[in-house]
């Protein structure tokens, strides 16, 4: 792929980003302080899409930046993504709060804040045009798949998103982290059946070529141990 088309690309995200950032469809819009967009690679191969953002990203104006993105970025790594070849967005570009004891709390983005903000995502996903799609948690789930979607029992499988994607659903880091005991195990290996599935699927040749082996399916199965301390 051109230089030239990198930057297209690119141009067409930032345009988005500042289209996105004038949005008040929702209350969230004047309550966040920063437009949280989306970053990574505006040709990534994998797109990886959460619920909303946080404290932190709302503060930084970036996804995927807390706890949860530090073991997101480990997860990747894991299967041997580094953040930057990745593009990584939200359902929402705004972060849902509910009152809190001490402040704003985080809550997941309700069913009409999604709504309002799919345009922005299905833009996103119009101009990266990416190979794979990893939905994080239910709720983004349920914004490619419907509200019936019940993510402990239909993650792991693929579907179809837009533009014929392959889409595949995991559970959210955040979700990870609030495990505790012997159900961080079970987690943990759902989980990396699920990354190890998209990587499979990344490196599945185009259906024009012979298919060829490719040694970054076959991840090391040693990285699971380490991967979500």
């Amino acid at each position: 792929m051109s230089a030239s088309d990198f930057e297209r690309r690119r141009e067409l995200l930032t345009r988005a980003a500042i289209a996105a950032g004038e949005c008040r469809k929702c209350t969230i819009g004047y309550e966040r302080r920063n437009n949280v967009y989306g970053e990574g690679d505006p040709r990534a191969r994998l797109m990886v899409v959460g619920e909303g953002p946080g404290e932190t990203e709302d503060e930084l104006g970036r996804p995927f930046v807390g706890r949860a993105g530090q073991l997101l970025d480990r997860m990747l790594a894991a299967i041997a993504l580094p953040r930057a070849d990745v593009y990584i967005c939200n359902t929402v570009k705004c972060r849902p709060t509910a009152p809190g004891l001490n402040g704003p709390r985080n809550r997941a983005p309700e069913p009409q804040e999604m709504e309002n903000c799919r345009p922005f995502l299905d833009e996103q996903i119009e101009i990266v045009a990416p190979k794979v799609i990893l939905a994080l948690g239910a709720p983004a789930a349920k914004s490619f798949l419907g509200r019936d979607f019940q993510i402990t029992k239909m993650r792991g499988r693929w579907y179809v998103g837009p533009r014929d994607t392959p889409l595949m659903v995991t559970f959210h880091p955040a979700y990870i982290l609030r495990q505790t005991g012997g159900e961080i195990e079970a987690v943990k290996r759902m989980v990396w059946a699920d990354l190890k599935a998209v990587r499979t699927k990344l490196d599945e040749p185009p259906p024009s070529l012979v298919a060829v082996s490719s040694s970054k399916g076959d991840a090391d199965e040693t990285h699971q141990a380490g991967l979500f301390e």
